[in-house]
């Protein structure tokens, strides 16, 4: 069974990009490095051949697992969404009530996560602990160095 998957816009362009990009250029590119192992003689006894066409599957299983994602990916309307509350595409501004750092996440799905630019998966332990709380209230959440507690302190999109 597949999972539907949420995307911003961004995220979803960037998907499709990645599926067009691997079935035009990156085959080509393969079947290059395919056609000059070949040309190198006795196929049996060719590592390079073999090695091309490992790589040729590789490839085409990253290709079919990119598209079965793109097929199961819903774009989020974000013009409809509550922003009382943190849901998925929120950004969200935290602070950890033990040492009074604030840290601002958006919650985006998997995929799209990159901590370096600020965005989380929702799937992470932060992001699950926040779900749903409300500017104000307070999540405590289990990470791996222990509990943390953090208070919500803004919500947008």
């Amino acid at each position: 069974m597949t999972e539907v998957t949420y995307y911003t816009q961004e995220g979803l362009d960037k998907l499709k990009e990645e599926v067009h990009y691997l079935t035009t250029t990156g085959r080509q590119l393969i079947s290059k490095a395919i056609a000059e192992a070949r040309d190198k003689g006795d196929l049996s006894e060719n590592a390079e051949y073999d090695a091309a066409k490992e790589a040729q599957g590789l490839h085409e299983a990253k290709i079919a697992k990119l598209q079965n994602t793109l097929a199961n990916a819903r774009l989020i309307d974000e013009s409809r969404l509550d922003l009382s509350k943190v849901l998925a595409l929120s950004i969200v501004k935290i602070k950890n009530v033990k040492n009074g750092a604030t840290m601002t996440y958006q919650l985006v799905a998997e995929s799209e996560a990159d901590l370096k630019t600020g965005k989380i998966s929702v799937k992470s332990p932060i992001a699950q602990g926040l779900l749903g709380k409300s500017v104000g209230e307070f999540a405590e959440i289990e990470v791996p160095a222990g509990k943390m507690q953090f208070e919500v302190l803004e919500i947008s999109r």
